[in-house]
């Protein structure tokens, strides 16, 4: 007897489909990763997916909020997102940039420089319409829907939390050699046990957001 494998979770193209045929082609989701992390840039992708078919939708089965994938799963599915795409771009705010903006606005420079990034690559490039996830970024764009769960409900936003994702993990990765001891490639900066005994026996690193309540207490000696 054989078996059938269910189909492997996929975002849909319900809000891109609406937008494609009010005429708009340049459709943009937009999403970040490392808003709630304690150390390292916080990320976010930027995504212009072709016209939505069902094809697309089979091409990109499995793209959906980068949180319930594994990372060999986001890895795969991202060289295929970019080879996709119309145009997309990543972009990111260092920790000192959160600690000086706050991480609503260092999020939104983030997107910025994603959306920017997508106008380097491919000169010319405008996008019609923007998909954001969940937050009113108040980006400086007329023309925008901001979508609860957005990341689990459009492909192109959920494509976008991909290449996010998985750029800052590589990031993350990179930072773990520089600063050697934290755990940086495992915990990519997330507050776990393991990163909380780090910081007690290592002290706050350059890349550790002064700015989060439980870095600001190991500097003022309350932990």
């Amino acid at each position: 007897m054989t078996v059938k494998r269910k189909p492997p979770k996929t975002a849909s193209l319900e809000f891109e489909t609406l937008l494609h045929r009010a005429g708009l082609r340049h459709v943009v989701g937009i999403d970040e990763a490392g808003r709630g992390a304690w150390a390292g840039p916080v990320y976010a992708g930027a995504v212009c997916l072709p016209p939505p078919t069902p094809q697309l939708a089979e091409t990109l089965a499995g793209v959906r909020d980068s949180k319930q994938m594994t990372a060999r799963q986001r890895e795969r599915l991202a060289i295929i997102i970019k080879e996709q795409a119309v145009c997309w771009g990543v972009g990111y705010a260092a920790a000192d940039e959160i600690d000086a903006l706050g991480i609503n606005p260092a999020t939104r420079l983030a997107m910025e420089r994603a959306l920017h990034m997508m106008a380097t690559a491919q000169p010319g490039f405008e996008p019609e319409f923007l998909l954001l996830d969940s937050l009113p970024w108040n980006l400086p764009h007329e023309r925008y829907q901001s979508i609860i769960h957005g990341d689990r409900r459009s492909l192109s936003i959920a494509a976008a939390s991909v290449l996010a994702k998985v750029t800052r993990d590589e990031t993350l990765v990179e930072m773990d050699a520089e600063f050697p001891g934290y755990g940086f490639a495992i915990h990519k900066g997330y507050g776990t046990a393991a990163h909380q005994i780090a910081l007690k026996s290592l002290g706050v690193s350059p890349i550790h957001r002064r700015v989060y309540a439980p870095i600001r207490r190991l500097l003022d000696g309350l932990e």
